[in-house]
């Protein structure tokens, strides 16, 4: 048994900026400034650690009542933005064949790990129509340092499964260096896909097991388990 964790933003789709102009407005909302997180990388970040990088910028306190508040918003927001046409918002090439395969395959479990909060992610997903295929995950909720995250979805995959996996047999899937790095420490394998912000280069330099420019090619995909003996 394989377990697929996939990233989303950048692997999965590209939300046209949906998540960004929906942070925004809702900053804008709850704190009184406009354009909040320009100028803020969101690639691999938490969802956690990107207000927390947008309140240090403009000298704000860590309000707990407020950032729920915040989190209330960005939601409702984002359920009105991602439903904006935009040149920009689709799902990277392949994904739809793959996780539609993958999904009837009994060797494979798909899950997430993702700095979204997961109330944000099932939008995202949604919207797609690729919530179905992502049961349990790890999310922004767990924890704001994404390196924390791989542990939260290997306790709900063993929750499901009521046995755990050894972590050679997971994958961690992603278009960001941050993405390879979080599953390193742990054992973890890892496939960098070059569908984000990142060259297949920069992706190369954190030392992934494997690397695609993007994951239309779904025999090579799977020749991955075949190497290793799935």
């Amino acid at each position: 048994m394989k377990l697929l964790l996939f990233d989303i933003d950048g692997t999965l789709l590209h939300s046209g900026g949906a998540g960004k102009r929906a942070m925004n407005k809702a900053f804008t909302e709850i704190f009184g400034i406009q354009n909040a997180f320009k100028n803020i990388s969101m690639a691999g970040m938490t969802d956690p650690g990107i207000i927390k990088e947008a309140l240090d910028k403009h000298h704000l306190p860590w309000n707990p009542d407020k950032v729920e508040l915040f989190k209330h918003r960005y939601f409702q927001q984002l359920r009105i933005e991602i439903e904006f046409p935009n040149p920009r918002k689709h799902i990277k090439p392949g994904i739809p064949e793959l996780l539609a395969y993958l999904n009837k395959d009994p060797r494979f479990w798909l899950g997430l790990l993702t700095g979204n909060w997961q109330e944000g992610a099932r939008i995202k997903l949604s919207h797609f129509g690729l919530n179905r295929y992502f049961k349990f995950g790890a999310f922004g909720d767990d924890s704001s340092d994404r390196n924390k995250l791989l542990p939260f979805a290997l306790k709900r995959f063993e929750a499901l499964n009521t046995h755990s996996i050894d972590l050679n047999n997971v994958y961690v899937i992603g278009d960001t260096p941050l993405d390879i790095q979080c599953a390193q420490p742990y054992g973890a394998k890892t496939i960098g896909i070059a569908t984000g912000g990142h060259s297949l280069d920069e992706l190369r330099q954190e030392a992934p097991d494997y690397v695609f420019s993007d994951l239309s090619d779904l025999h090579s995909f799977l020749e991955i388990f075949e190497d290793d003996g799935s």
